[in-house]
C-alpha cells in the first residue's frame, strides 16, 4: 500500500498532460487512499473506536489532540463574551466532517462546553498537549489553524480572540514573530481557498487579469510567508518547506486524524496556487 501514492502520482502526471502540479496532487490523493486502506484495519484493532471512518482517535496523541482542539475551540468561541451561531455551526460542520459516532460527538460537545466556561484554565491542557506532541511540531501548527478558523467563523476577528490565540501560541512555544507570521500565512492561504484566484474570481475580475491584481499577488506572498523582496531561491525554499509541513504522510506519521489530513491537503492546494501565481508574475521556472 505504501506504493499507491507513487503510482497515482505517475498516473496523474501522464493523464493530465505531463503536469508536475497534477503529479503532486496525485501524490496527495495516493497518500490519502493508502491512509484509508491501512487505517480500516488499524481502527478495528485499536480499541478506542472509530471517529473518522478509519482509525479515528487510535492513539493517545490523537486523543489529546481531539480533546485539546475542541476544548480550545470552546475557549476561543467564548473569548468575545458570546458563542455565536456561526461559531457553533463551524464546530458542528467540523464534527460532521469527522463522521463522528454519537458517543464521540457527545465527547466533542462536552470538551467544547468545558472550554467555553469562563473559569476554565487552559494552561494544564496545553502542557499535556505539548508533552504529547513534543516530537510532532506540525500538530501545533494544525491546531492553530483550526482555532483560527473558529475565531473568524463569525466574519470578524475580535481583539479578545486575537489575545487568547496569542497566549495559546506562546504556551505552544511560538515567538512573537513566529505567531505573527503564522497568522498572516493562514489568512493569506485562506484567500486562495476553493481556487478562487485560479477561477479568476478575485475582485470580480475574470481570466488572466487575476495575475495582474496587486492584492492577489500580495496575498500570494503572504500565503508563503515571504515578500516581493525575497529572491526566487528564497521563495522556492519557503514553498518547499510548506509542502513538507503539510505532506499527508508526515502528518499521518505524527498522529493527525483524517479530517486534519483533509485540511492539510486543502492547505497544500492553496499554497500551490499562491506559488504558481508568484512564479507567473516573476517569470520563475
Amino acid at each position: 500500500m505504501k506504493y499507491i501514492k507513487y503510482i497515482t502520482a505517475i498516473l496523474f502526471y501522464y493523464l493530465f498532460g505531463h503536469s508536475f502540479f497534477m503529479a503532486f496532487l496525485g501524490l496527495l490523493v495516493g497518500g490519502f487512499i493508502s491512509f484509508k486502506l491501512s487505517g480500516g484495519l488499524i481502527g478495528q484493532l485499536s480499541g478506542f473506536g472509530n471517529v473518522a471512518g478509519i482509525t479515528g482517535i487510535k492513539t493517545e496523541r490523537q486523543a489529546i489532540f481531539f480533546k485539546t482542539a475542541f476544548t480550545l475551540m470552546g475557549k476561543i468561541a467564548k473569548a468575545d463574551g458570546r458563542v455565536s451561531e456561526q461559531e457553533i455551526a463551524h464546530v458542528e460542520q467540523f464534527m460532521t466532517q469527522l463522521n463522528m459516532s454519537a458517543n464521540h460527538r457527545k465527547q466533542a460537545i462536552g470538551h467544547f462546553k468545558t472550554g467555553s466556561q469562563a473559569n476554565f484554565d487552559i494552561q494544564a491542557l496545553i502542557q499535556e498537549f505539548n508533552t504529547a506532541t513534543v516530537s510532532s511540531p506540525n500538530l501545533k501548527q494544525m491546531l492553530m489553524i483550526y482555532l483560527m478558523r473558529v475565531a473568524i467563523a463569525d466574519g470578524q476577528l475580535h481583539q479578545a480572540e486575537t489575545s487568547l490565540m496569542h497566549s495559546i501560541a506562546q504556551q505552544l512555544g511560538y515567538s512573537e514573530q513566529a505567531f505573527a507570521q503564522l497568522m498572516a500565512m493562514i489568512q493569506g492561504q485562506d484567500q486562495f481557498a476553493g481556487g478562487a484566484y485560479q477561477r479568476g474570481s478575485y475582485g470580480g475580475q475574470q481570466g488572466g487579469s487575476r495575475y495582474t491584481s496587486a492584492d492577489a499577488i500580495s496575498a500570494a506572498y503572504q500565503a508563503l510567508g515571504v515578500s516581493k523582496d525575497n529572491t526566487d531561491a528564497e521563495i522556492k525554499k519557503a514553498y518547499r518547506r510548506l509542502v513538507r509541513e503539510y505532506h499527508p504522510d508526515k502528518l499521518m506519521g505524527q498522529g493527525l486524524p483524517e479530517a486534519m489530513i483533509k485540511e492539510a491537503t486543502e492547505r497544500s492546494q492553496e499554497i500551490q496556487t499562491a506559488y504558481d501565481l508568484i512564479k507567473k508574475t516573476r517569470g520563475m521556472k
